[in-house]
């Protein structure tokens, strides 16, 4: 179930604070090189709103027409509508404990937090709104939209503080959280290593097609180096958080290697496969990379094969 966002700040260890602290500063040195200018236009316009019916005018292009108001009064009438122009971008991060992992500079969450943080600056800084959903072992927890520097601060100390333990949220009940609390059309962010979704049933596409239907949903699919590629080591001790299962893999072996890539490529391919079939456009994020490239790029090819629109 929801559960809404305490207005009281959130507390946080001095460790804490200063992975905060060092987000800010990361994400408004993006925003101000590489992000500024036609990457702003993205988050632009995106759609319309009907406004008001009213009686036709000389000029009015005769496709607006309201055929059915014109009938009933005898004289021609025409729908008005109005451009959105303030962006509502609701962010959806995972916080189980899968997303706690990380081999390289960057764990999973970490990366949620900073791309959180690039998204909400963007926003912000365009007079646009941004509200967080986190998702993990406690349900769903919302952050109300709002555009202040103050909400982003806000923001990203509840990725970093959200509690974690080995059972996240189901992704059916994320999406029926999301439909009910999404009412105005808008831009949906997930963030996540999307663990378990490979399985999902015949329910979850459907609430994934509802939900990209509505809004205009992108999927940041987030992975470790590690787990696409076993390094070649000796016997490591591995455990999954999730199933609390312990096992022992031999990093030597040339066959085990093998089957760990090939067992990701597969899960990968899964989970691409479930976004193509519900209509989310879906961009990866290689923690041992750089986390903003794939996403300037996508976004940069949204807008020149789209004019800057999803639909």
């Amino acid at each position: 179930m929801a559960r809404p966002a305490k207005s009281s700040p959130v507390s946080l260890a001095p460790e804490l604070i200063a992975r905060v602290r060092q987000v800010e500063l990361y994400t408004h040195r993006l925003v101000s090189t590489s992000l500024a200018g036609g990457w702003r236009s993205t988050f632009r316009g995106q759609g319309v709103e009907f406004e008001e019916v009213r009686p036709y005018q000389p000029g009015d292009d005769v496709r607006s027409i309201d055929w059915n108001v014109t009938a009933r009064t005898g004289e021609p009438f025409v729908k008005a509508f109005r451009e959105e122009r303030e962006l509502c971008l609701q962010l959806v991060v995972d916080t189980s404990l899968s997303m706690d992992f990380g081999t390289g500079r960057w764990s999973k969450r970490d990366a949620a937090a900073q791309l959180s943080a690039l998204f909400a600056t963007v926003c912000v800084r365009a007079q646009d709104r941004v509200g967080l959903t986190l998702f993990g072992p406690e349900g769903l927890h919302h952050l109300k939209a709002g555009k202040s520097s103050t909400h982003v601060q806000r923001l990203i100390r509840d990725v970093f503080a959200a509690p974690v333990t080995p059972a996240g949220t189901p992704m059916n009940s994320i999406l029926e959280g999301l439909e009910r609390a999404v009412t105005r059309r808008s831009m949906i962010i997930f963030c996540s290593d999307f663990a378990g979704l490979e399985d999902g049933d015949q329910d979850l596409l459907d609430r994934f097609s509802r939900l990209s239907a509505r809004h205009d949903v992108i999927a940041l699919f987030v992975h470790d180096p590690f787990e696409r590629e076993l390094p070649k080591v000796g016997i490591l001790e591995l455990e999954d958080p999730l199933r609390g299962r312990r096992l022992a893999v031999d990093g030597r072996c040339a066959q085990v290697r093998d089957a760990w890539r090939t067992t990701f490529e597969e899960r990968r391919q899964k989970v691409r496969a479930v976004f193509a079939r519900t209509g989310v456009d879906c961009v990866e994020v290689d923690t041992g990379r750089d986390l903003v490239d794939p996403v300037l790029e996508f976004f940069i090819r949204r807008r020149t094969e789209r004019g800057g629109r999803r639909r």
